[in-house]
């Protein structure tokens, strides 16, 4: 049998994304998401080709800083601030080739939402109730100061797949088998 998949894969490690100020992510991460700052990276810039031979950025690219964050379970997130660069591009959307948003896990959907209001962030909306194989989920989209998408996930009692599966990949409420 040939085997269709990076060889040990394990999962993520970690999720990295580019924000505009590193200070107003970082009292985001900390003091309203609740992540643990972990360490620092000091500024990058090269000389030669190096960032576009390995990171797909203009070679005069710099990175101002890199932080790393840890989060509960899940992947860390490995946050960058570059300079601004002539093709920077802006924030995309969902909806964007290249769109994406991060989702995190909690007991209590009404109470974390609740709190994020509290805090002035700017949730999307009321939570939707997922049908089909994702019934059981609740979820909402809350955005960052700097306008990147976040979502809120909750399905206390498990999704419907699960109940025609005879493995369960994984529950943040259950324990791993």
């Amino acid at each position: 049998m040939t085997s269709h998949r990076i060889p040990g894969l394990r999962g993520a490690e970690h999720l990295g994304f580019t924000v505009p100020d590193m200070e107003e992510a970082h009292r985001f991460f900390v003091d309203v998401i609740g992540a643990e700052f972990v360490y620092s990276l000091p500024e990058m810039k090269k000389d030669d080709d190096w960032m576009r031979e390995h990171l797909a950025v203009d070679p005069r690219s710099i990175v101002r800083e890199i932080r790393f964050y840890r989060c509960g379970f899940g992947p860390n997130f490995e946050v960058f601030e570059y300079e601004a660069t002539p093709d920077q591009r802006p924030q995309p959307r969902n909806s964007d080739v290249g769109g994406h948003h991060i989702a995190f896990y909690v007991d209590d959907l009404d109470e974390a939402i609740a709190y994020l209001k509290s805090e002035g962030v700017r949730v999307l909306g009321e939570p939707t109730a997922s049908r089909n194989a994702s019934a059981g989920q609740r979820w909402v989209y809350f955005l960052s100061p700097w306008g990147m998408q976040f979502e809120l996930v909750s399905y206390p009692e498990g999704k419907a797949y699960e109940n025609d599966s005879a493995v369960i990949l994984w529950h943040p409420a259950r324990p791993a088998q």
